[in-house]
């Protein structure tokens, strides 16, 4: 093994570990976010109130979804157990670092501020299982009819999905977080995007009950791969796993040299701001 490789993994291995004791000092903090992510929870007693069922009646089909309660009980558990390790908090993180000074430092570092917040982030996720689990274990006995376990080979695909989910999305915020450079607010346009991916990525409902043409937008915009579709492979629904992995390639392709060429730009115009 090189030199260079093994500084590499040193490094990685240095950065994963403080920033997991780091996180672990706020676990009570990631617990409650945890729980503030229930939304998709609030969204299956919406759409089983909605169709008439109560999620005791399992064999009772949803005439206007076209999904069994099962199906639909699965589909919004996995879709809080996506949400869990995709969510990216970067743009709020990157804009207190600039605003206070912070930012100056990292750049001084031989090492580029993004993998720090990659590995703050990766820090956060692993300090979240446990709670998620919990949540998970809680759910199947309020729903014990919804118990599944994914096959081995539908787990590695969403897991898989999972990852370049987090990778699509952390692109998208962390482009829109070199605005910082130009702007002290750039967090409005997360809060702008938000509105989009709460409609598109099939947090709020299954993209099943959209029309016909509306869900073929979506399967075009980066939305669907950040939620649904690993959902789907997670809650053992059939998706076109080539085509889908295809696109969410295809968007990470085109983002990455577009963050890179804002990055190298915002840092010509980098002021240091704050202490």
């Amino acid at each position: 093994m090189s030199k260079k490789l093994q500084r590499g993994l040193r490094l990685v291995r240095v950065l994963l570990s403080s920033q997991y004791a780091y996180m672990l000092e706020y676990r009570a903090e990631i617990a409650l976010w945890a729980l503030s992510g229930v939304l998709p929870f609030i969204m299956l007693g919406l759409w089983s109130g909605a169709s008439g069922n109560n999620g005791n009646a399992p064999t009772a089909e949803l005439p206007s979804l076209g999904l069994d309660p099962i199906a639909l009980a699965r589909y919004f558990l996995a879709v809080f157990i996506v949400r869990q390790f995709t969510l990216v908090w970067v743009i709020y993180t990157f804009e207190e670092d600039h605003l206070q000074g912070r930012l100056s430092g990292y750049l001084l570092q031989p090492l580029a501020p993004v993998w720090r917040y990659v590995s703050a982030h990766i820090a956060e996720q692993a300090t979240r299982l446990p709670f998620v689990i919990a949540l998970a274990a809680l759910f199947f006995l309020l729903y014990p009819a919804a118990f599944w376990l994914p096959s081995p080979a539908a787990l590695l695909l969403a897991v898989m999905a999972m990852q370049l989910a987090f990778a699509l999305r952390f692109l998208i915020q962390f482009a829109l977080t070199t605005v910082c450079f130009w702007s002290e607010r750039a967090s409005a346009l997360e809060r702008l995007l938000f509105i989009p991916y709460l409609y598109l990525s099939g947090l709020i409902a299954p993209l099943q009950v959209y029309p016909e043409p509306v869900r073929r937008l979506a399967l075009w915009t980066p939305f669907p791969y950040m939620i649904a579709i690993p959902a789907q492979l997670l809650a053992g629904e059939k998706v076109d796993v080539v085509a889908s992995f295809a696109v969410v390639s295809l968007w990470i392709a085109i983002l990455l040299p577009i963050t890179w060429v804002l990055w190298k730009r915002g840092l010509r115009q980098y002021g240091a701001m704050g202490a």
